[in-house]
């Protein structure tokens, strides 16, 4: 049984104790992608952030709030696979400062000093030995066209230390269907159809398993 391990949603990052810095990912992407592994047989370590996605059955979710609580939860998690797909919307920056109860806004003026978060994806992919390590990029068309963002995604592809990277473009946030491409390690890539993402998680798997050393095949018993 191959151990998957599969981050999702987006993190939020408190100035106070009712206020956050988050995005707008549903985390649909990360569960279909859950899913569709733990349907086929895998064991399936889920560490999602905030999102009203109903867990899988059969999948291990460990739920987290910040960004570093992700880290510290997938660092973990990671120990037991032999997958790890980073599909989760993590903030990059935190405030440096989190307030008690709730700041005032008697002042004309706030200054929100920011904190990098933790690579997620990189510190995995830094440590993977023989396992596999995949990574999302979502990315926007808008500077540099096409070329800018496949460009932008292979750089990441070889900082992170990836097998494999999936350029999801911006219009695929809470959007029902998604297109993806796959830019693999070796230089190939592949531009997949529009489809629904429950159907793009299931070809996901699909490639994922293929780069497991002997090419394991999509179904397990």
């Amino acid at each position: 049984m191959t151990t998957i391990l599969v981050t999702a949603g987006p993190t939020r990052e408190y100035l106070d104790d009712v206020r956050y810095l988050t995005n707008a990912s549903s985390g649909r992407m990360g569960y279909a992608i859950a899913a569709a592994a733990v349907s086929r047989g895998h064991r399936v370590l889920l560490v999602a952030g905030p999102n009203t996605q109903p867990t899988p059955e059969g999948v291990e979710l460990r739920a987290v709030i910040s960004a570093q609580e992700m880290h510290e939860q997938a660092l973990e998690a990671f120990d037991a696979a032999d997958v790890a797909i980073g599909v989760a919307a993590v903030a990059d920056f935190r405030p440096a400062t989190r307030h008690s109860g709730k700041m005032s806004r008697a002042r004309d003026q706030t200054r929100l000093d920011l904190l990098p978060n933790p690579d997620i994806i990189a510190s995995l992919g830094g440590r993977k030995g023989h396992r596999v390590v995949v990574g999302f990029a979502l990315e926007s068309a808008a500077h540099g066209g096409r070329a800018g963002l496949q460009d932008r995604a292979e750089k990441k592809l070889r900082s992170k230390s990836l097998d494999m990277i999936v350029i999801n473009e911006l219009k695929a946030v809470s959007a029902e269907a998604s297109q993806l491409s796959l830019l693999y390690a070796d230089g190939r890539q592949e531009d997949l159809p529009s489809m629904s993402k429950e159907e793009s998680a299931a070809l996901l798997i699909d490639r994922v398993m293929a780069l497991l050393p002997g090419g394991q095949g999509a179904e397990e018993a």
